[in-house]
């Protein structure tokens, strides 16, 4: 199960692309309300998580991922229910993706060390021991970033790629005619 966790101030775009192209290429994600099931985007638009955080089966969870915005990125740091998931992730070696400012998370947690990685310009953290690109979208290990809204797709394709196969993600690319 791939589950991606929504605080109040999530960035819409990055949130609910990366779902829709993930679903299309017939992956199982639920987006999880951090604080309730009822979240609010940082453009205002609210949506109603699939589950709430007290619902997420750790034993199931194949990838977690961290769509940015503000304040929706210190919203999810700040979260010791996302810093338990992340932990879990990390000791069971399971996909963690992060874009645009949720990158940063990631990173103050030491993840990226000794990585390449991408997020949007100036919320790189630790920049002597991370290797920012600057590219739309980077995997390194079991860890993708992307580095803002307008690279949502390329990010969820990535994610698509390493968790169900290129074949597939290509497929979702030429469906939504994506270059």
């Amino acid at each position: 199960m791939i589950y991606i966790m929504l605080a109040d101030g999530f960035e819409v775009t990055e949130a609910l692309t990366t779902v829709d192209v993930l679903r299309r290429a017939k992956l199982d994600i639920l987006t999880v309300g951090v604080y309730a099931k009822s979240v609010t985007a940082s453009c205002g638009i609210t949506v109603e998580a699939d589950i709430t955080a007290d619902e997420v089966e750790l034993d199931r969870l194949d990838a977690v991922i961290l769509p940015g915005g503000i304040p929706g990125t210190p919203n999810l740091e700040k979260s010791d229910f996302v810093q338990s998931v992340l932990d879990y992730a990390v000791e069971n070696d399971k996909q963690i993706c992060a874009i645009c400012a949720a990158p940063s998370i990631l990173g103050h947690k030491g993840l990226l060390d000794g990585k390449s990685a991408t997020c949007y310009p100036g919320c790189e953290v630790n920049t002597d021991k991370v290797n920012y690109t600057g590219e739309p979208a980077v995997s390194c290990g079991n860890i993708i970033t992307g580095k803002g809204a307008g690279c949502t797709i390329q990010f969820a394709l990535m994610i698509a790629a390493k968790m169900a196969s290129e074949g597939v993600a290509n497929h979702v690319r030429e469906s939504m005619q994506c270059p």
